[in-house]
C-alpha cells in the first residue's frame, strides 16, 4: 500500500510512570476491588498493586487536575482544564465512560465532590469567580450554578491548558510556579497578575457536601471558607465566621462530621472546628505548616501536611499518632503530603514530588513507595538501553532515573547538580551521558551511576547527544549552534566540531558505520557533517545511499509524511523510526503520539494517534528490541510505556480495546490524496454546496423591527384600515423535498403518507386526495422522522436557532419544540424504538449530535459530530443510549454517557476504502448495522468492523428500510430492490419507469429511473421519494401509482392563472413548463422540458396560448393543451421577468426583460412593435389597463413608470389619476394604491409578487420572507395592516387569484413548491388555526388611561443593593470623619465623664436622676461608661439594677398589604380560615379569627407576586417572587415556612407575576426586563422548562388555564397573547380582534377563564373581553366603571369575580361576582368610605370574597348579606415618616406621606383608629404624659390632638416647607419643630393653644433630621442633613459649643443617628445609603437602627467604636423610615418608606 496509509499496528498504552502530586491535592483513593485510582497528565489510572497491573480511563482531552471517588467506591469523577473543560465520570472496573458533564465551567474544573448517595456531584471552576456547580451527573444536568468566591484576593493559583508552554506565570523575568509556595502566595499579599489565555485562577481549594445534611456543600479557600445551602436551583452561601476563635486565614482543605460539625486544615497548620457557620475551636499546630489534605473514613479522620506528616485523628478528631514520612527510610527533607487516604489498616499517601506511598497502620514506620514519577519540572531527557529493556530519563528536577520496562518500575536514580536536558546510552551500555541546561554534560557508569567525567564547554543548554554505533564517540548538539564530538576511548577528549547550524541543535542521527552524523536545528534545516572531523557535507548526493543507524531527526524526504500537507507548523518535538517494523513514531505539542509508515515521503500521511499525554510531549523512543514506545510528557512529568501491536495481531487487538477506551486512530486530520479515496457522486457534490445560510432568519425580525421605532411611532400616528375580513386556507400542495433529504416519507398509523416540503409537514390521504397540514415551522424543514407507532412526526428546519418540531399526525398540534443546541438548521432526526428519545444532528460546522428526552424537551446529551456532513442518524433499537451516525468518508458509532456521547470511527479494514456512508439501519441484533455506501455497495458492520460487502446498486445507494424478514433499498439508479434478511440474496427489483404507472397516478413522470432518496413499506405497499420530487407507491405486484409531484430543485417564479378554467401554469429553474390541475384532481396535467430555465409565464385571454419567458432572453408562445411551440423570439440576452398578453383579444403580448426594457410584440404578425424605454434598472412587473392602450412598469430600482401601447412611448400619470385607471390586472408592487404593503424592513426584503382580487377588495403579497399577506385594498398609506401565512419556507416569487377569486395559487423560489389556498370569503367565522397576526406592530388605537394603571407601567422598582439615601444628605458620612482632638486631648490630659447617660421618665423620674448625677460616683464607674460598650452597660446598670439589655429581636406583627402596584396577590388558606399576603419582603399567613400572624421570611428584596398552588396535592404551597438583579422565586409550605425550592431567575429586575399549571408541577413567571421574559420552570427540581421573550410592552399578569398544563394566557399594555408550550418551547400568538363591531385592542389587566376554551380579559375601560382561543367572540361592556384590575375563576363551581375601579354606588360596586359566561352578575359594595375604591386583587372560598385593595386593605365580603369585614388595614402610600410610642401603653401613632395618623394596638394586633389630615403627614410625637400628640405635616403645618377625643387642641404653620421631626420636652413645657428650613422653632405650651413661637434654633447648615430634649428639658440635640449633630439650649436657641458641657448632659431620649456615642451603627457599605433613624432602649444599654437597605440592626449602647457589632434583621423593603423602642422595651416598631408597612418586633 501507498505510503500515505495509515499503519496495520498498532500502540496500546501499558505502564504510565508517575503521579501527579504538583498543583493538585485529594486525588488518591482505594477502590471497593482495593485497587488504588489517581490520575497523570490526562489520563486516569487504576492501579492493582496485588498484580502489578495497570489499567487507564483516556476519555480526556487535557490535564486532569481534580478527582472524586463515589460513595460505592465503584465509580470516580475526574475533571480537566482547557477551554472548554468537562467532567467524566467513569467506572474503574471496566474503564467505561458513564456520565459527561459539560457546557458549564470555563478554563478549568478544579475540585469534586460526591453527595451522601452519590447521586449528586459538585464542581469548583477555574473561571474568575470559580463558578460551583451542582449535577445531576446520571442525567448530565445542571441542578444549579453560583459564583463561588469572587472577592479580592491576595494569592491565587493558575493552571493552564494544553499549548500553555509551561505552566506557570512571568513576572519580572522569573516563572513563577503555580502553588510552589503556598504561603507565600496566599499569606504574603502576593500580587493579581492579569489572566492569560486559558488561565484560572484558584480561590477555592476544597469543597464537600454534607454527608449528613442532604442539600449542604462547604467550600474552603483564600481566606473563607463557606456553607451552602442548595433549594431548587439556587446555591445561597453563608461565610464562616471566624470570630476570636482563630484567626482569619487561607482554609485548604475540609471535611464533614455529624451536628453540623466540619474540620478545616488551615494554612499555617492548625485545624478549625466550626459548628454551623461559627469557628468554635482551633486544634493549634495540627501539623508544622499548611495542611494540603483531610480524609474522612469510618475509623476517623486523616491529615496530610506540607510538613511532611501524616496525622490520624479519631470521630472526635482527637490524636491518635502521627506518622513523619521525612524520618522515614524513603524519606527526604522537604517532602510534602498533597493527598492522603485512609481505608481501614492501610494509608495511600500521594507527594508533591509525584510519589505514592502505601503505610500499613501497624508498621507505619515503613512506608512502601509504589509509585514514583519526575517532580514538577519539564521533562525533555528520554534514551533507552541498546541491548536490554531498560529506559533512562532525566528532568529538570536535576534527577537521572532508570525504569525497567518489564518490571515497571524504578530501578535507580541519581540526583544532579543542574537540570538535565538530554540523555544518551552507549553502544555497549556502559555509559550514560547526560546533557545539562547549563551547557555542561556528564558521563555516568549505569552500573553504579558514579560520574566518569563532567565537561562544560558550552554555556548553552545541551538539548542533544547520541553516542555513534561502534561506540567510539560522542556528539553533543547545544543551543549555541554548534555539536562537539568526543572520543570516549580518550576520555572524551573533543575530537571535532560541527560549525554549520545558524540555530539551536534539536535532532541528531549516526550512520550504521559511524562515519556520517545528519542534524535538524531550529531555523528547520538538515545538514551533514563528516564524522569525526565535523566537516560539513554540502554535496547531498555523497550521503545519498548513506544508511542511517537511528532515525530520530522530524526532517528528510523519509520523514515528509509526517508534516500537514497545507500548513507550516513546526509542533513536533520528536521522531523514532522503526526499521524493523517499517513504522514511524512521532511526538508534538498537541499531547499526541502518532504512528505513521516508515518511510512516508509525501506531506500529509495518515496516520494513528493516540491520547494521554497532556500538554507537549518532548521525546519519543522505540525499545531496544522494539517491542515498545517511550513517550515522556514535557509539562506532566510523565513516562508512558506503549506496547506494540503488530500487523497480524491488530485485528485481534481491536476487539480487545472495544471494552477499553480506546481512542480512534485514523486521524481526521488527514489530508493525503491518496488514490484510495474514492470522487464523490456528482449529486451528493451538488447536495454538498447547497448553502442553508440565510442572510435575515425570520427570528431576527423582531430586533430589526424594534430598530425601525421612528418609523413605527409614524406609521401609528395615522389612522390604518383594518385588514381584509376574508381569509385564505391552505388547500394543497404540489412537491416533495427529494433533491437534498433522505428517509423523510412513511406511512402513518391510519395508512396517511407523511413528508415535507418547504416549510410544510404534509399528512396525505391518497384514497380522497387530500392534505393536511402541519404549519408550525417558519423555514426549509430537511428532515423527518416518524415515531415508532406511526402517530407523531419529527420535523426539523433551518434558522439561526434551528427548532425540531414534535407533532400529531392527526390532531397537527405540536407536542414539542426542541431548540437552543443547533445552528443553521437540523439534517438529521432519528426516534428511539421505544419513541421516548429523538437524535438529531445539526447544521453546524461541527454537526453537533444531540440525544433528547423529547416530551420534556430536555437536551439528555449531546457532542461534537464531525467536520464532515453526516447525512443519516439511527438510534440503536435494542440500546437506547447508542447511536449511529454516517456522512461523508465515515461511519460513528456512539454511546451515551451523561451529558456526552463517546464515539468510535467504523474501522473499514486493511483493504476497505473509506467510503462515504449514505444510510444505516440496524439489524436483527444490537451489534449489526447495514450502510448503503455512495459507490452502490452495501456494508455490514458487526460493532464496529466491517463483516462483509456487498453490492447492490450501480451508483449510490441513497435509501435503505429494515423489514421484519429482510431489507428494502433505493439508489440513484431508479431501482428498488427487496433482500432477504442477510443481504445475502436479492428477492425482487422495481424499476421506477413511465411504462409502469398505473392508471390512477396523480400526473406524469417525468423520466425513467429517477434517483431514489427516501423508501418505506406498509399497508402492502413501498412508498417511494425521488430526487425529482416525485412520491410514488408500489405494489408488490409491481404496478406504481404516482401520488405527489413538484418541480425539482430550481428556482420557481413563473405562475399564471387559466382564464376560465381551474388550472394554472409554471415554469422554472428545472427547465420545465408545467399546467396543474386546481380541481379535487390535484394532478399535472401536462409538462415539457425546455431548452433554457423558465421565469415568467402567461396565458393568453382565451385560454389557448401560453406565454414563456426563459433565462435566456428569449420567450415561447405554446399552445396550452399539447404544449407544442406556436412561435418563439429571442431579442434580449438578460432574463425574462414578466410577460403578460394584452385583454380583449390578446393582439399584444408585453414582454419585461433584465436588461431594462419591455417589448411590445404583435401577436397576429408574429413582430415586435414596440420598446418601451427609460427604466434605469430591470423590470420586475408589468400590467395592461382594461383597453389595452397603456401599461404600468415596475423596476428593480423602486420606479413606477408607464408606456403607451403598443409604441412603448414613455407616459407621465399623477397618482391622483392612477388610482382612476381601471386595470386589468394589479400584480405590480408600487405605486401609492398599495404603499402599504411594504414592511418595515423593507431595507432587508422585498415584496416579490402582488395579485388583487378581481372584486378589487383584497391584494395579496408574497416576499422574500416567504410571507403569504392580505391586505385591503387599496392600502394606501405606510404599513397598512394585513393578515399573514406561513407556509413558504423563503421567497415567495409569484402569486395570483383564479379568475373566480375562489382559489389563491403561489410559488417559492429555491422551496420548489406550487401551494393552492381557498378564499374563505367575507364573513367565513371559523377559526383557522394559522390565521394571521394582524401587523408587524402593536395596534395604534389608544389603549386607554388611568392613572393607576400609568404609575405601575413605569413604575421603576429600587433594589435593595442598589439603594440610595431615603434623604437628600450632604457632606462626610461620619465613620468617614476625621475626628478632631480636644484641647485636653492634645494636652495629654485625660478627663472622664459620665456618657452622654439616657434618661427614662419611665424608670428614673427627672429630679432622681439629677440627684444621683450630683452624687460622687466612683472613678471606676466613670471609666467604664466611657471605655466599653459592654461595661457600660454595667455601669448603667448601677443606676437601673432591674434592666436587662435586649439580646435579639423577633418579628411578631405586620401591619401592611402590598396593594398599590400589586394583584391578585390576596388568597384563602384552609378552607377560609386564614388568608395570605404579602408586603416589603415577607409573606404573611393571617389566621381571620385569632389576628396571629406567621412569616416567610427568607426574601432578600420586595416580593411583588405570590400565588397559591390550587392543586390537590400541593395544598398551601406558595409561589412568590421579588425583585432583585438576579431575583428569586421561593416556593414554600404555608403551614410550616419550609422552602421547597428557590429559582435563581434570568429575569432582571423583579419576578412581577408568578402562576401554577393545572397539575400543580409547573410554575410561570414573567420578568420586570426590558423584554418581560416569560419563563416556565419545573419548580419541584429547580429547572427551567422553557423561556421567551413576552412582549416589548409591560405584562401585568400571566395565569396557565385552569385545566392545562401547555396553555396560557398574558395580558398587558395594548395586548393579550395565548401561549402555547411545548417541549422547551414558548409559542404565543396575538389575540385577533376579528369583525367584532367597535373593538380595540386596549391595555389589559386581568385575566379569568371558562369552559370550552373560553378566556376572559379584563380591560381598562372597565370592559371583559370574551376570546375563544385567541379569536375575540363578544365583549362584555362596561362591566366595571373603570380599570378591571384583577379578576378570580372559582375552580368548583366555575364563577367568576372581578375587581375593579369604581365609586360606590348602589347600583354597582368595585367586586362583581359573574356566571360562567359572564352573563349576569351581582355586585357588591366594599363600604371602605372611600370616593373611590380601586380592587387590586379577589379570591372566593366558601360563599365569602376576599378582596384586596389599593389603599392596601384587605376586605372579606359575605355573598349572602354582602357584609364587609376589614381584616387587614394600613397606610395607603409612604413613606411612613411619623413614629411614635405611647409612654405607658403598648400602643403607637404612625403618621403618612397618605395625610392619614393611624394609631395602632399591639395587643390587639389591629389598627385602632385613623385621622384624615388632608396633607401628607412627617412626623408625629406622644408628650410624655400620653396624653397629647403632636404632628408635623408636609407643607409646614403642625398639629395637636388631644387624645382621648382626637380633638384639635391647636395647630399653627410658621414654616412653608416640611417639618421633619416634632418633640415635647420631657416636662411638658415646650414643644421643639424642626423643619426642612434649616430652623427649629420654639413654642411654650402652657401659654395656651395660639401656639406662638417663643424662640428658634440659628445656624443650622441644613434640614433637621432628628431631635431629642435633654432629661431636664434645657437643652435639645439636633441631627442634621449634613452629618452634623448640633446642642442648643432651651428655649433661647442658643448653640452650645463646649464639648465639656455636652458631655455632662443627659438625654432624655436618643434618636440621633449622629454622635461620637452612636459612630458604630454606621457600616463599611454606606456610600450611597445612610442610617436613616435610631432609637436607644429605655435602658440605655441598646440602640437599634433603621437604613436605607432596609436592615433592622440591634446595637449595643453606646457604641462608640466604628462598625460596632450588631444583629440584623431583613423584612422590610430598601429604606426604613423610622424606629422607636415601645414603653419598657417590649417592642420595636419600625415603618417602612417604600413598603408602607409598619413591623413590630418582640424584644428578647
Amino acid at each position: 500500500m501507498a505510503d500515505g496509509a495509515a499503519p496495520n499496528c498498532h500502540l496500546r498504552l501499558e505502564w504510565v510512570y508517575g503521579y501527579r502530586g504538583h498543583q493538585c491535592r485529594n486525588n488518591l483513593y482505594y477502590t471497593a476491588s482495593k485497587e488504588i485510582v489517581y490520575f497523570v497528565a490526562g489520563v486516569g489510572v487504576v492501579y492493582n498493586t496485588r498484580e502489578h497491573k495497570q489499567k487507564f480511563f483516556l476519555g480526556h482531552s487535557d490535564d486532569i487536575i481534580s478527582l472524586a471517588l463515589h460513595p460505592e467506591r465503584t465509580l470516580v469523577a475526574t475533571g480537566q482544564v482547557g477551554k472548554e473543560p468537562h467532567i467524566c465520570v467513569w467506572d474503574t472496573y471496566n474503564l467505561q465512560t458513564i456520565s459527561i458533564l459539560k457546557d458549564v465551567h470555563t478554563h478549568g474544573v478544579a475540585c469534586l465532590a460526591f453527595d451522601h448517595d452519590g447521586q449528586r456531584l459538585v464542581s469548583i471552576g477555574l473561571d474568575s469567580k470559580n463558578t460551583i456547580c451542582v449535577w445531576d451527573w446520571k442525567k448530565g444536568r445542571v441542578l444549579a450554578t453560583a459564583a463561588g468566591h469572587i472577592d479580592r484576593v491576595t494569592g491565587f493559583l493558575h493552571f493552564s491548558t494544553t499549548n500553555a508552554m509551561p505552566k506557570s506565570l512571568q513576572c519580572n523575568g522569573h516563572l513563577l510556579n503555580y502553588e510552589k509556595d503556598m504561603k507565600s502566595a496566599c499569606n504574603n499579599s502576593m500580587k493579581i497578575f492579569p489572566m492569560m489565555n486559558h488561565v484560572g485562577f484558584l480561590k477555592i481549594f476544597d469543597v464537600s457536601w454534607d454527608l449528613h445534611q442532604p442539600n449542604k456543600i462547604i467550600s474552603c479557600g483564600v481566606k473563607h471558607i463557606k456553607f451552602w445551602s442548595l433549594c431548587g436551583n439556587a446555591l445561597t452561601a453563608k461565610r464562616g465566621v471566624f470570630g476570636k476563635t482563630g484567626e482569619l486565614q487561607t482554609i485548604l482543605c475540609l471535611a464533614c462530621a455529624r451536628d453540623e460539625i466540619t474540620y478545616s486544615g488551615a494554612l499555617n497548620g492548625d485545624i478549625y472546628v466550626w459548628k454551623g457557620i461559627n469557628l468554635v475551636r482551633t486544634v493549634h499546630s495540627a501539623h508544622g505548616s499548611g495542611i494540603f489534605s483531610m480524609n474522612a473514613c469510618e475509623e476517623g479522620f486523616a491529615t496530610g501536611g506540607r510538613d511532611g506528616c501524616v496525622r490520624l485523628w479519631d470521630l472526635n478528631f482527637q490524636p491518635i499518632t502521627l506518622i513523619d514520612l521525612r524520618e522515614t527510610d524513603q524519606g527526604y527533607r522537604g517532602l510534602s503530603v498533597r493527598s492522603v487516604c485512609w481505608q481501614g489498616d492501610h494509608i495511600l499517601v500521594g507527594t508533591q514530588d509525584s510519589e505514592i506511598f502505601e503505610i500499613v497502620v501497624h508498621e507505619r514506620n515503613k512506608p512502601f513507595l509504589i509509585m514514583q514519577g519526575h517532580c514538577e519540572g519539564e521533562l525533555w531527557a528520554l534514551a533507552v538501553h541498546p541491548t536490554k529493556p531498560l529506559a533512562v530519563t532525566g528532568s529538570d528536577d536535576r534527577s537521572v532515573r532508570i525504569w525497567s520496562l518489564i518490571d515497571h518500575a524504578l530501578i535507580a536514580r541519581c540526583n544532579m547538580e543542574e537540570a538535565i536536558r538530554c540523555v544518551a546510552v552507549s553502544s555497549d551500555g556502559i555509559h550514560l551521558a547526560l546533557g545539562m541546561k547549563d551547557g555542561s554534560f556528564t558521563v555516568l557508569r549505569i552500573r553504579d551511576m558514579t560520574e566518569v567525567v563532567h565537561i562544560k564547554d558550552r554555556k548553552e543548554a545541551i538539548h542533544e547527544l547520541k553516542y555513534s554505533p561502534d561506540g567510539s564517540y560522542l556528539a553533543v548538539g547545544s543551543n549555541d549552534s554548534s555539536i562537539d564530538i568526543y572520543g570516549v576511548l580518550q576520555r572524551y577528549k573533543k575530537v571535532g566540531e560541527c560549525f554549520g547550524s545558524l540555530s539551536f541543535i534539536t535532532h541528531m542521527d549516526w550512520s550504521t558505520d559511524s562515519k556520517y552524523l545528519q542534524t535538524n536545528d531550529g531555523s528547520g534545516k538538515r545538514l551533514f557533517y563528516n564524522m569525526p572531523s565535523g566537516k560539513e557535507i554540502t554535496n547531498k548526493e555523497e550521503v545519498k545511499d548513506v544508511q542511517w543507524a537511528t532515525w530520530t531527526c522530524v526532517l528528510g524526504p523519509e520523514v515528509n509524511g509526517i508534516w500537514p500537507k497545507y500548513l507550516d507548523v513546526n509542533g513536533i518535538n520528536s521522531v523514532d523510526a522503526n526499521f524493523k517494523d517499517q513504522v514511524l513514531v512521532t511526538a508534538d505539542d498537541y499531547g499526541l503520539v502518532k504512528l505513521f509508515r516508515y518511510p512516508c515521503f509525501k506531506r500529509g500521511a495518515k496516520f494513528k494517534k493516540y491520547i494521554g499525554h497532556s500538554a507537549h510531549v518532548t521525546n519519543v523512543r522505540w525499545s531496544y528490541d522494539y517491542q515498545w514506545v517511550l513517550s515522556i510528557g514535557g509539562a506532566d512529568h510523565s513516562v508512558f510505556q506503549w506496547q506494540l501491536i503488530p500487523e497480524r495481531k491488530s485485528k485481534e487487538f481491536l476487539h480487545i480495546v472495544l471494552q477499553e477506551s480506546f481512542v480512534d486512530s485514523n486521524s481526521d486530520q488527514s489530508d493525503s490524496d491518496q488514490s484510495d479515496v474514492p470522487e464523490l457522486d456528482s449529486e451528493i457534490e451538488q447536495e454538498l454546496q447547497i448553502n442553508y445560510h440565510r442572510q435575515i432568519y425570520k427570528e431576527d425580525l423582531p430586533q430589526l423591527k424594534e430598530k425601525c421605532k421612528e418609523k413605527r411611532q409614524a406609521a401609528t400616528s395615522k389612522k390604518r384600515e383594518k385588514p381584509p375580513d376574508s381569509s385564505v386556507r391552505l388547500h394543497f400542495v404540489h412537491g416533495y423535498r427529494g433533491y437534498d433529504c433522505r428517509n423523510n416519507l412513511f406511512y402513518t398509523q391510519t395508512g396517511e403518507i407523511v413528508y415535507h416540503v418547504a416549510a410544510v409537514g404534509i399528512v396525505y390521504n391518497r384514497q380522497q386526495n387530500i392534505q393536511r397540514f402541519y404549519l408550525g415551522h417558519d423555514d426549509d424543514i430537511v428532515c423527518l422522522a416518524i415515531h415508532p407507532l406511526k402517530d407523531y412526526i419529527s420535523t426539523g428546519q433551518v434558522s439561526r436557532d434551528s427548532a425540531i418540531h414534535i407533532w400529531d399526525a392527526e390532531l397537527l398540534k405540536p407536542l414539542s419544540i426542541l431548540k437552543g443546541h443547533h445552528q443553521f438548521g437540523v439534517c438529521a432526526v432519528d426516534f428511539s424504538a421505544d419513541g421516548k428519545r429523538l437524535a438529531s444532528v445539526g447544521l453546524d460546522e461541527n454537526h453537533t449530535i444531540v440525544l433528547w428526552d423529547w416530551k420534556k424537551g430536555e437536551k439528555l446529551s449531546s457532542v461534537r459530530g464531525s467536520a464532515e456532513k453526516i447525512f443519516v442518524v439511527k438510534l440503536n433499537p435494542y440500546i437506547p443510549d447508542k447511536l449511529v451516525t454516517a456522512g461523508i468518508k465515515h461511519i460513528k458509532f456512539w454511546q451515551r454517557a451523561g451529558g456526552g456521547l463517546t464515539g468510535r470511527k467504523g474501522y473499514f479494514g486493511n483493504l476497505r476504502k473509506i467510503e462515504t456512508i449514505m444510510c444505516v439501519v440496524y439489524g436483527w441484533t444490537d451489534e449489526m448495522v447495514f450502510s448503503g455506501t455512495s459507490t452502490g455497495d452495501v456494508y455490514i458492520w458487526k460493532d464496529m468492523f466491517i463483516i462483509k460487502r456487498i453490492k447492490a446498486h450501480d451508483g449510490p445507494v441513497f435509501s435503505m428500510h429494515a423489514l421484519e424478514k429482510g431489507f428494502v433499498t433505493g439508489g440513484k439508479d431508479g431501482v428498488v430492490v427487496l433482500w432477504d434478511d442477510s443481504f445475502e440474496r436479492c428477492l425482487k427489483t422495481y424499476s421506477i419507469k413511465r411504462s409502469a404507472l398505473a392508471p390512477g397516478s396523480k400526473g406524469l413522470l417525468l423520466e425513467d429511473n429517477p434517483s431514489i432518496r427516501a423508501i418505506t413499506l406498509g399497508h402492502g405497499h413501498i412508498l417511494v421519494g425521488t430526487k425529482n420530487g416525485e412520491i410514488l407507491e408500489i405494489e408488490k405486484s409491481g404496478p406504481i401509482t404516482l401520488l405527489v409531484q413538484g418541480h425539482m430543485e430550481g428556482e420557481v417564479w413563473g405562475l399564471d392563472v387559466h382564464p376560465h378554467l381551474p388550472i394554472c401554469a409554471t415554469v422554472s429553474d428545472d427547465k420545465t413548463l408545467r399546467i396543474w390541475d386546481l380541481s379535487p384532481s390535484h394532478c399535472m396535467l401536462a409538462v415539457r422540458k425546455l431548452k433554457k430555465s423558465g421565469r415568467c409565464c402567461c396565458f393568453s385571454p382565451d385560454g389557448k396560448s401560453l406565454a414563456v419567458g426563459l433565462n435566456d432572453g428569449s420567450f415561447l408562445i405554446v399552445n396550452s393543451d399539447t404544449l407544442e411551440d406556436l412561435v418563439s423570439f429571442h431579442h434580449r440576452k438578460e432574463h425574462i421577468s414578466d410577460i403578460k398578453f394584452s385583454p380583449g383579444s390578446g393582439k399584444y403580448l408585453a414582454v419585461a426583460s433584465h436588461d431594462n426594457f419591455v417589448d411590445i410584440y404583435n401577436i397576429m404578425s408574429s413582430k415586435r412593435v414596440g420598446i418601451c424605454k427609460g427604466a434605469s434598472s430591470y423590470i420586475t412587473h408589468l400590467d395592461w389597463d382594461k383597453r389595452g392602450k397603456l401599461l404600468q412598469v415596475n423596476t428593480g430600482a423602486k420606479e413606477q413608470l408607464f408606456f403607451e401601447a403598443p409604441r412603448g412611448k414613455p407616459q407621465i400619470i399623477n397618482n391622483a389619476e392612477v388610482d382612476k385607471v381601471d386595470w386589468t390586472s394589479w400584480t405590480c408592487v408600487l405605486g401609492t394604491s398599495c404603499e402599504g404593503i411594504w414592511p418595515m424592513v423593507s431595507e432587508v426584503t422585498d415584496v416579490s409578487a402582488s395579485c388583487l382580487t378581481s372584486n378589487k377588495k383584497v391584494l395579496v403579497t408574497g416576499d422574500d420572507f416567504g410571507f403569504v399577506k392580505l391586505f385591503r385594498y387599496p392600502v394606501k398609506g405606510k404599513y397598512g395592516k394585513f393578515k399573514r401565512y406561513v407556509a413558504h419556507s423563503t421567497h415567495v416569487t409569484n402569486v395570483r387569484w383564479t379568475h373566480d377569486d375562489g382559489l389563491l395559487v403561489t410559488v417559492g423560489g429555491p422551496d420548489t413548491t406550487v401551494m393552492i389556498w381557498t378564499h374563505e370569503l367575507d364573513g367565513y367565522k371559523q377559526a383557522i388555526q394559522y390565521d394571521s397576526e394582524e401587523s408587524d406592530f402593536d395596534s395604534d388605537e389608544d389603549g386607554g388611561y388611568d392613572s393607576d394603571v400609568t404609575r405601575e407601567n413605569e413604575i421603576n422598582y429600587t433594589i435593595r443593593a442598589l439603594t440610595t439615601s431615603l434623604r437628600p444628605m450632604s457632606g462626610i458620612k461620619p465613620h468617614l470623619q476625621q475626628k478632631e482632638p480636644s484641647q485636653e486631648e492634645r494636652q495629654g490630659i485625660v478627663r472622664c465623664y459620665l456618657h452622654s447617660m439616657i434618661s427614662s421618665a419611665l424608670y428614673v423620674p427627672t429630679q432622681t436622676l439629677q440627684y444621683v448625677l450630683q452624687q460622687e460616683v466612683p472613678y471606676l464607674i466613670f471609666t467604664l461608661a466611657i471605655t466599653s460598650p459592654f461595661l457600660g452597660e454595667a455601669a448603667s446598670a448601677y443606676y437601673h439594677p432591674s434592666k436587662q439589655a435586649v439580646k435579639d429581636l423577633t418579628l411578631a406583627l405586620a401591619f401592611g398589604y402590598r396593594g398599590n402596584d400589586c394583584r391578585n396577590n390576596v388568597h384563602y388558606l384552609n378552607d377560609g380560615t386564614d388568608i395570605i399576603y404579602h408586603t416589603a419582603s415577607i409573606g404573611i399567613v393571617h389566621n381571620i379569627a385569632t389576628g396571629f400572624q406567621s412569616f416567610y421570611l427568607e426574601h432578600t428584596d420586595d416580593i411583588l407576586c405570590l400565588t397559591v398552588n390550587q392543586h390537590p396535592k400541593f395544598q398551601k404551597i406558595i409561589a412568590t417572587g421579588q425583585v432583585g438583579t438576579a431575583p428569586l422565586i421561593h416556593i414554600w409550605d404555608a403551614t410550616t415556612k419550609q422552602t421547597h425550592s428557590v429559582l435563581r431567575c434570568y429575569h432582571s429586575k423583579g419576578v412581577c407575576c408568578v402562576s401554577f399549571s393545572a397539575t400543580g408541577k409547573l410554575l410561570l413567571s414573567v420578568g420586570l426586563d426590558p423584554q418581560y421574559t416569560i419563563t416556565v420552570w419545573r419548580w419541584q427540581e429547580g429547572t427551567k422548562v422553557a423561556s421567551k421573550s413576552g412582549h416589548t410592552k409591560r405584562i401585568f399578569v400571566a395565569e396557565f388555564r385552569p385545566d392545562s398544563d401547555t396553555q396560557f394566557v398574558s395580558v398587558g399594555m395594548k395586548h393579550v397573547r395565548f401561549w402555547t408550550f411545548a417541549g422547551k418551547a414558548l409559542q404565543s400568538k396575538k389575540g385577533n380582534l376579528g369583525s367584532i363591531e367597535d373593538a380595540r385592542m386596549q391595555t389589559m389587566l386581568a385575566v379569568a377563564f371558562g369552559a370550552n376554551n373560553l378566556t376572559f380579559t379584563g380591560t381598562i375601560s372597565g370592559d371583559v373581553y370574551v376570546w375563544r382561543e385567541h379569536l375575540l367572540v363578544r365583549i362584555v361592556a362596561k362591566a366595571h366603571n373603570g380599570p378591571v384590575f384583577t379578576m378570580y375563576t372559582t375552580l368548583r363551581d366555575g364563577l367568576i369575580v372581578t375587581g375593579g375601579k369604581e365609586r360606590p354606588s348602589k347600583e354597582g360596586g368595585a367586586v362583581k361576582l359573574w356566571d360562567q359566561e359572564l352573563k349576569r352578575c351581582r355586585a357588591f359594595r366594599l363600604e371602605t368610605g372611600q370616593a373611590m375604591d380601586t380592587v387590586r386583587s379577589v379570591c372566593r372560598c366558601k360563599g365569602k370574597i376576599l378582596v384586596g385593595t389599593r389603599n392596601a386593605e384587605i376586605i372579606e365580603v359575605g355573598e349572602k348579606n354582602a357584609a364587609c369585614n376589614i381584616l387587614i388595614n394600613n397606610h395607603m402610600d409612604g413613606p411612613i415618616w411619623g413614629l411614635s410610642t405611647h409612654p405607658i401603653k403598648d400602643i403607637f401613632l404612625s403618621a403618612a406621606e397618605d395625610g392619614t395618623v393611624r394609631l395602632w394596638d399591639i395587643t390587639e394586633k389591629k389598627m385602632l383608629n385613623k385621622v384624615n389630615l388632608g396633607h401628607p403627614a412627617r412626623t408625629v410625637a406622644y408628650s410624655p404624659e400620653g396624653d397629647m400628640v403632636a404632628i408635623g405635616m408636609k407643607n409646614g403645618e403642625f398639629i395637636i390632638l388631644v387624645v382621648t377625643s382626637l380633638t384639635i387642641w391647636g395647630k399653627k404653620r410658621d414654616r412653608r416647607s416640611a417639618i421633619q421631626d416634632i418633640k415635647f420636652s420631657p416636662s411638658s413645657q415646650y414643644l421643639a419643630v424642626g423643619t426642612c428650613e434649616n430652623a427649629i422653632d420654639f413654642y411654650d405650651l402652657t401659654l395656651g393653644p395660639a401656639l406662638n413661637r417663643i424662640s428658634y434654633c440659628r445656624d443650622i447648615a441644613s434640614f433637621v433630621l432628628q431631635i431629642d430634649f435633654s432629661a431636664d428639658s434645657n437643652y435639645i440635640q439636633v441631627s442634621t442633613g449634613s452629618y452634623k449633630r448640633l446642642v442648643y439650649e432651651v428655649p433661647l436657641g442658643k448653640q452650645v459649643t463646649e464639648q465639656s458641657q455636652i458631655e455632662r448632659i443627659t438625654w432624655a431620649t436618643w434618636t440621633s443617628i449622629l454622635g461620637d456615642e452612636v459612630i458604630g451603627i454606621w457600616s463599611r457599605n454606606l456610600d450611597k445609603a445612610d442610617v436613616n433613624c435610631a432609637c436607644v432602649s429605655h435602658s440605655g444599654l441598646n440602640v437599634v437602627t433603621g437604613d436605607d437597605f432596609g436592615l433592622v440592626k440591634l446595637f449595643d449602647f453606646p457604641c462608640t467604636e466604628k462598625f460596632a457589632k450588631h444583629k440584623k434583621y431583613l423584612s422590610h423593603s430598601a429604606q426604613i423610615a423610622n424606629i422607636k423602642f415601645t414603653s419598657g422595651d417590649r417592642y420595636v416598631v419600625s415603618s417602612g418608606g417604600q413598603d408602607c408597612s409598619l413591623f413590630v418586633w418582640k424584644c428578647l
